[in-house]
C-alpha cells in the first residue's frame, strides 16, 4: 500500500511540476502602428471610420465643376479658424489651395483655437463662386491686415465644404461651447 501511496505521490508531483508553455498569439505592435485618437464631437453624429486624406480630396476638387458636388468623410489639419466664433475652418487638400469649410445650418461651432488639430468632417464638397464682400468679410473673421484685405478685387473660385458632422482631436482648454468627447479605437 505504502509504494501504490508513494506512486501517486510521485505522479502528482510530476505533474504539479510540468511547466506549461503557451504561445502568446498576440502579433507584436508597436506604438506607430496603433493610433488611439480621442475626439470632440461637433454637429451630427460621426465615427472617423471611412474617412479619405484630404490630399485625396484635393485632386476630386481638380475635377469637378461649379455646379458639382459630392457627398464625402475627409480627414486633415485645421489650417485656419474664425477667430470670432468658430463659424468657419480652412481645411488644407493640396500645396496650394484649401477648402473653406462651413457648418450646416450655422448649427455648430469649432475651437478657436482648433488650429493645427486633427479634424474629420463628414458633408458636401462643392466648387463655388464665393463674392469679393463675403471674401473680405473672411479676411477680416480672420484677423488678416488692411493691406491684405485689400488685395481681394474680385470673386473668387473657391473649394467649398458643407459640414454637417466634425470631430476634432481633443485637446485641453477648447475655445468653444456644447462638445461632447468621444473615443475612436
Amino acid at each position: 500500500m505504502k509504494k501504490i501511496v508513494f506512486a501517486l505521490l510521485a505522479a502528482a508531483a510530476m505533474v504539479g511540476c510540468k511547466e506549461e508553455v503557451k504561445e502568446d498569439m498576440t502579433p507584436a505592435v508597436n506604438d506607430e502602428q496603433v493610433q488611439e485618437m480621442a475626439y470632440m464631437s461637433y454637429g451630427e453624429k460621426i465615427d472617423a471610420s471611412d474617412a479619405i486624406e484630404a490630399a485625396k480630396l484635393g485632386s476630386f476638387y481638380e475635377g469637378m465643376k461649379e455646379g458639382d458636388t459630392m457627398q464625402v468623410k475627409v480627414k486633415g489639419m485645421i489650417q485656419e479658424v474664425c477667430v470670432n466664433k468658430g463659424c468657419w475652418i480652412k481645411l488644407p487638400v493640396n500645396d496650394t489651395e484649401s477648402a473653406f469649410v462651413k457648418f450646416k445650418d450655422y448649427g455648430f461651432f469649432l475651437p478657436k483655437n482648433g488650429t493645427d488639430k486633427e479634424v474629420i468632417l463628414r458633408g458636401k464638397a462643392y466648387k463655388s463662386v464665393t463674392p469679393k464682400d463675403e471674401l473680405i468679410h473672411y479676411a477680416q473673421d480672420a484677423g488678416e491686415s488692411e493691406e491684405e484685405i485689400a488685395k481681394i478685387t474680385e470673386d473668387k473660385v473657391t473649394y467649398a465644404f458643407m459640414a454637417d458632422g466634425a470631430l476634432v482631436e481633443e485637446f485641453e482648454n477648447p475655445d468653444v461651447e456644447g462638445m461632447e468627447p468621444i473615443t475612436e479605437e
